[in-house]
């Protein structure tokens, strides 16, 4: 039996892009899209419908990076630098459903993984500079449609209002009151910009 290394193994080179004609090795006539269309279909499941989200931000934005890397205190950064956390709900799942859910995002704050080590270290903290709550705002499964961005909103808030509630978790109604309202998808990345400088310490006087 091949003993396993044992000590540091070194740095996580970055992830490739991949265009979905990648063969999958040792089996004949199947690509990455293959794979895509088995296990990413399903974009009403709460894990997939938060890549999207993230990846909509990062769109309207006009964020640089090729793709999201999962262990980041944040999820978006936007051509100037400033860091997104992007929290998604909605009203309608994957599943049979009595009634719509009550939308809480949770995961506000964070400890920070430190990758020379692979442990999180130190105390919680909220990471990101700008907070954005993602809303599908679907309530019926006849016009439910995650890729169409119309049935989507969004919440932005600076990281010093969700920093003082002091909450680990927040419901819907309570982002509402951080917010003057919600922003489609075109105004997003404008909206980003004014939280962020107005949430900015006014310089002294001379």
């Amino acid at each position: 039996m091949t003993e396993l290394p044992r000590g540091p193994i070194g740095p996580v080179p970055p992830a490739r892009p991949l265009v979905g004609d990648e063969p999958v090795v040792g089996l004949d006539e199947t690509t990455v899209l293959d794979f895509w269309r088995w296990g990413m279909s399903e974009l009403r499941t709460n894990t997939l419908r938060g890549v999207m989200a993230e990846f909509i931000v990062s769109k309207a934005v006009g964020a640089t990076a090729l793709g999201r890397v999962e262990w980041d205190p944040y999820d978006v950064v936007t051509p100037d630098g400033v860091r997104l956390e992007v929290k998604c709900g909605a009203y309608l799942q994957s599943w049979s459903q009595q009634r719509l859910s009550r939308i809480v995002f949770s995961g506000l704050s964070a400890r920070m993984l430190d990758e020379s080590v692979g442990t999180y270290v130190g105390e919680r903290g909220y990471n990101a500079d700008v907070y954005v709550f993602a809303v599908q705002t679907a309530t019926s499964h006849d016009v439910f449609d995650v890729l169409d961005t119309r049935q989507w909103e969004f919440y932005v808030v600076s990281r010093s209002r969700v920093e003082a509630t002091g909450c680990r978790s927040l419901s819907l109604a309570t982002v509402r009151t951080l917010t003057p309202g919600p922003v489609v998808v075109e105004g997003l990345a404008a909206e980003v910009v004014r939280v962020h400088e107005d949430a900015q310490p006014v310089g002294g006087a001379g």
